[in-house]
Order: structure tokens, then C-alpha cells, then sequence
């Protein structure tokens, strides 16, 4: 999401302006001088507090806390290291598990407990976190 934000960005930044017409195909509208509209900032997700994020993190630290942890529901997959993954990435997936867009039971049902504030200082502590628990 983010690299699209910044790749229209960049498009809109470098991409000459388009001049208005005016109507009856005068000159452009505001005259010669007329600066190009500033483009658009991109949306990035509310700031989370790490703090209160870690205070949440009982229900991953089960799968996604033990380096090389495996789960076999639905099906066997290795579970993916999400300490140190982009704040924004990990709102976003936490809410499609959320909505259903993705599907992951266990994930979905986790999700669909946390309010956006949870989700948010949860990926704030996540993309701080870079050392997991070795599984012994």
C-alpha cells in the first residue's frame, strides 16, 4: 500500500501538469503564472503506541513468538516472522484477516477481536521488534 501511495506520488510529482482550460478554450485558468495543484499526501495509518502494544501481545506471541514454529490448522505452514515488518503492512493485514479478505481461521478470529487502536499499537511494537523466542 505504501509503495503504491509513493509510486503515485512520485507519478504526480514528475508527470508535467495539466494546464485547465478555460471555458471556450481561453488561456489556462489562473493565467500564465498559475502554480500546478500540490499533490496529494498519502495516507499513512495513525501512530500506535509500542508500550500499550506489547501489553497485547499475548494471543501472537502462541504462534508467532517461536522462531521456526509450524502450525498444522488449517494445514501445515511454517508462521511467518512478523517482528520487524512495516507498521503499515501489518494493520493492513491484520484488518483483511479482520474483513475476510484473508482467511485464516485462527488469524480471522484473532483479528476480529482487536479494535483498529489494537491493531495499531500492536504493529508499532512488531515493527520495533526484531528478536523472537527460540522455541527450546
Amino acid at each position: 500500500m505504501i509503495r503504491i501511495c509513493a509510486l503515485a506520488s512520485i507519478l504526480l510529482l514528475t508527470t508535467p501538469a495539466i494546464a485547465q482550460q478555460a471555458p471556450g478554450g481561453g488561456p489556462p485558468a489562473g493565467g500564465p503564472a498559475a502554480a500546478p495543484a500540490p499533490a496529494p499526501t498519502p495516507t499513512i495509518p495513525a501512530a500506535g503506541d509500542p508500550v500499550k502494544g506489547r501489553e497485547k501481545t499475548q494471543l501472537c506471541e502462541g504462534c508467532h513468538g517461536i522462531v521456526g514454529w509450524r502450525t498444522a490448522y488449517p494445514e501445515v505452514y511454517h508462521v511467518p516472522k512478523i517482528g520487524g515488518q512495516h507498521e503499515a503492512y501489518l494493520i493492513s493485514a491484520l484488518k483483511q484477516y479482520r474483513s475476510g479478505d484473508r482467511s485464516h481461521p485462527s488469524m480471522r478470529a484473532i483479528a476480529g477481536s482487536l479494535t483498529d487502536e489494537d491493531m495499531a499499537n500492536l504493529a508499532a511494537y512488531y515493527s520495533r521488534a526484531h528478536v523472537q523466542v527460540s522455541r527450546k
